[in-house]
């Protein structure tokens, strides 16, 4: 029998929300921080910047499937399988990769106990398929784990032109089926702009749509009827949503790229 404090509140750490298998431990105070980094590190927790990380409660059930190279502790019977079922499914995997800035190898985890992923200072969300009407578009990279009733699969734009145009890439990463998925996001939950839409149509000046309802129709329009107008109103181009269906909007695009700890990029 194993028990761990990791769950427990104190004056370290608190788990700040969990849904499905998972939950998220939330670092409030770094009390091991060397004392010529104590000012930034108390500005930073005042600005929300601080690590956190996902614990996975795992079943006989329900196994997760999680980035590569992420795990930092496995307590009780489990064990991680690959998802490879041949040559031909690994290079797929691998081409896939390329295109959408995933790890080709997602582990799988089954078995009964908990795992635990490396921390991270980017914000996590925890969303359930059911809310996006079981088909959910991510932007790249923000896939962190999942519960693996979900299917993982690489969609291509069906609109070549404009996901240049857009900036939006020509893949993306797809979620659909049923459970929880855990993503990475440059901002938290909280700032995020959550734009729900009945058969309407939503037009976003820059890339900054990180998450969508895979069932909306993506272009790239003017702002105006004719080029002249569109320059003159000094909006150019912009990305469109139309249908039915939710989008979660960065504030802003410079929002993007928070960084892993230890990772310099």
């Amino acid at each position: 029998m194993i028990t761990t404090n990791l769950l427990e509140t104190s004056e370290a750490r608190r788990v700040s929300f969990y849904k499905g298998c998972f939950s998220v431990v939330e670092y409030t105070r770094d009390l091991s921080v060397e004392p010529e980094m104590a000012e930034t590190a108390y500005f930073a927790s005042q600005m929300d910047v601080r690590k956190r990380q996902i614990t996975a409660s795992i079943t006989r059930d329900t196994g997760v499937i999680a980035q590569k190279g992420r795990m930092q502790i496995m307590l009780g019977d489990l064990k991680a399988e690959t998802d490879i079922q041949s040559v031909g499914n690994l290079v797929k995997k691998i081409v896939g990769s390329k295109v959408t800035g995933e790890t080709a190898v997602k582990p799988h985890y089954t078995g009964e106990g908990t795992l635990v992923l490396e921390p991270t200072f980017r914000y996590i969300l925890l969303e359930d398929l059911e809310d996006w009407d079981n088909n959910l578009m991510i932007e790249d990279g923000m896939f962190l784990a999942c519960e693996d009733s979900v299917e993982i699969h690489v969609s291509p734009r069906t609109n070549v032109s404009s996901a240049v145009l857009g900036r939006e890439g020509l893949f993306n990463t797809n979620l659909t089926g049923n459970g929880v998925v855990a993503l990475e996001s440059p901002v938290p939950r909280s700032e995020l702009i959550e734009v729900t839409l009945d058969d309407d149509v939503v037009r976003i000046d820059g890339n900054m749509a990180i998450a969508w309802t895979a069932d909306l129709k993506f272009t790239v329009e003017r702002t105006t009827s004719t080029i002249a107008g569109s320059m003159a109103a000094g909006e150019g181009l912009v990305n469109v949503y139309r249908g039915t269906g939710t989008v979660l909007i960065a504030p802003v695009q410079k929002n993007k790229g928070i960084p892993s700890p230890g990772n310099k990029k």
